[in-house]
Formats: C-alpha cells, structure tokens, sequence
C-alpha cells in the first residue's frame, strides 16, 4: 500500500518555481518538473519497500488458522464430536491417530464449544479427556494440560469412576466420573493449522 506524502517536508533537491514577470503566478504555488520527477522516484520508493516488506514481514497466525474439513474452530484449536461409542482408552487412541487427543476443557467458554458440538451431534454425553485413572482425584488431561478448570456436578468429582464426560441433558455442560470401560461417544481436540 502507498502514502501520498507531503513532499514539501521531505528534505532533499528543489528548483525555484520559474514564472514569468508580469505573471499572477508566484514562485510558491508553481511546480517544476525536477520537483515532480523528485516526487516520483520517492513515491516508486516507498511503494517499492512497502512491497517488498510485504512478502517478508510475518503475518499473525491467528488470522490463518484453520481446521480439517468436519472439525470446529475455537481461537487456536480444532474440535470434533465423534458419535461412535468407544471406551475411553479407544477414543483417546482414534483421537491420536488423527492428530489430537481427547478434548481438555480450560474455561467456561471451551466448555460451552464442546457441550454444543455434543448437544449438534445428537449426543447426551461424551467422553473429555480428564481422567483420576492414576491417582483417585488427582485429575490429568490426557493431553497433559495443566488441570485449572472444572466444571463437575455436585458430588460426581469424588466418585469411584475414573474417567469423565460432559453432559448435555438438563445439565448444560457439567461433567460427572464413569467407569473408563464404558461405551460413550466422545469429543476430540487438536491445534489448528494452515493449508498454504
């Protein structure tokens, strides 16, 4: 993109306006053709840098991110509810094979995004990746995502079960433990990418 620019300020070559005596023209308002083609050679300059510039300045990933074809994008990451019932450890492997992991939940507003894409895919629940498979109530993302969020109903976070879903009947998003070895659909994330 180029600037028109006040040559006026710009220090560098001029030539007095050349008039004729007896003319109402004044030296000050009349332009001569070495203050024109002065002004031309700074114009192409600064339009070349600018140009040049443009193809080795970085641009924000955030204005390119993308996501495959079927996932859903949330600022930097990818979602994608997948209904087929598989046990918690099955959905975690399918989510890493395609490139993600079972989907870690860090505020309310990435809670919201995976309720929705469940509640849209006709699901009552699904499987996140959170899990006290480990240790009973120390709770890990299997995508090892510090655990700053929760959004339990109350009394499922200190239950015998392992492994978590996110509800969507009459519940509006809250999670609650089942046994790891039960069937559920799930929900996956991953980061998103660009196609150039």
């Amino acid at each position: 993109m180029c600037r028109i620019i006040d040559i006026e300020n710009i220090p560098g070559p001029r030539q007095a306006s050349v008039y004729k005596e007896g003319s109402s023209r004044s030296s000050a308002s009349g332009i001569t053709s070495t203050k024109m083609a002065f002004s031309l050679r700074v114009l192409f300059l600064l339009c070349g840098i600018g140009g040049v510039l443009s193809g080795v300045l970085p641009v924000s990933k955030k204005d390119n991110v993308c996501c495959p074809d079927g996932w859903t994008q949330k600022d930097e990451h990818c979602y994608i509810y997948k209904e087929e019932r598989r046990t918690f450890a099955d959905a975690e492997r399918i989510c890493n094979v395609i490139g993600g992991n079972l989907a870690s939940i860090r505020n309310p507003v990435e809670n919201a995004v995976v309720y929705q894409l469940v509640v849209k895919g006709g699901g009552d629940e699904a499987w996140i990746g959170l899990h006290d498979a480990v240790k009973s109530r120390d709770y890990l993302w299997t995508d090892g995502t510090p655990f700053v969020f929760a959004n339990f109903a109350s009394g499922t976070a200190s239950g015998a079960d392992d492994c978590v879903v996110i509800e969507t009947t009459g519940n509006d998003g809250v999670w609650k433990g089942e046994p790891c070895t039960d069937d559920e659909p799930y929900v996956c994330i991953r980061e998103a990418f660009c196609h150039h």
